[in-house]
């Protein structure tokens, strides 16, 4: 998938740790932990929002678009 969640790297720049995250945005840690390996397939705006607030950070400073050049796949 071309979106990457980068939002290990912004913990470790926060120096917050995921449980803080998790109790703070109201979500379980296994689906926090599930969203910074990147192994979901959307996230709400809702819980983008949340984080982001609780991070100062934008949802740019999380995900990222690379592409992953298989030019076969379907827009």
């Amino acid at each position: 998938m071309p979106i990457k969640v980068s939002l290990a790297a912004v913990l470790a720049r926060r120096n917050v740790k995921s449980k803080e995250l998790a109790a703070s945005i109201g979500i379980t840690e296994a689906n926090l932990s599930l969203l910074r390996q990147g192994k979901v397939k959307g996230i709400r705006f809702d819980t983008l929002e949340a984080i982001c607030r609780a991070l100062d950070c934008q949802p740019g400073d999380i995900l990222h678009y690379e592409p992953d050049g298989d030019a076969s796949e379907d827009p």
